[in-house]
């Protein structure tokens, strides 16, 4: 039995395999990767839109929270509610509204439920009535739930 056994100087080196491009090899996965970037573009864009559009609400409510002397709430509320984005006839009639149609102003933008005597508590504190502290704490909080909350038709 004379078995040639190789001996370890014959032994070549194996080639590498030609390298594999992480690239996709079709066109199809061009396109998908195409609709995926203009999406997150998109995307993108309308929150950035978004976030632009609400900077008055921001700023609303960073008032609010510093908000020494309630009398101001009503002129905030009213503030807030010129720079919402409507529509121009809506807009223009804004600075005149009082009583029951500042109340359903309030209730039609509102995104929670809102008290139905808003308006009122809102008028009597403009004119200095005293109010509990209590009562003082619910109105703020109704009040900027209503500034967090309230919508606008787009």
């Amino acid at each position: 039995m004379n078995a040639h056994v190789p001996s370890i100087e014959q032994l070549q080196e194996l080639g590498l395999p030609a390298p594999v491009s992480y690239w996709p090899q079709t066109w199809g996965w061009a396109v998908v990767l195409g609709v995926v970037i203009l999406a997150v573009l998109v995307l993108g864009a309308r929150r950035w839109l978004r976030w632009r559009r609400d900077a008055y609400r921001r700023e609303a409510l960073a008032q609010l929270r510093k908000l020494e002397d309630l009398r101001e709430l009503p002129e905030l509320l009213k503030r807030v509610a010129l720079s919402m984005p409507l529509p121009i006839a809506e807009q223009q009639c804004i600075p005149t509204l009082s009583g029951a149609d500042w109340q359903a102003f309030l209730q039609r933008h509102a995104g929670t439920a809102i008290p139905d005597d808003l308006s009122q508590q809102l008028a009597a504190l403009a004119y200095g009535a005293p109010l509990a502290e209590a009562e003082q704490a619910r109105l703020l909080a109704q009040c900027t739930a209503w500034v967090e909350n309230h919508h606008v038709a787009a």
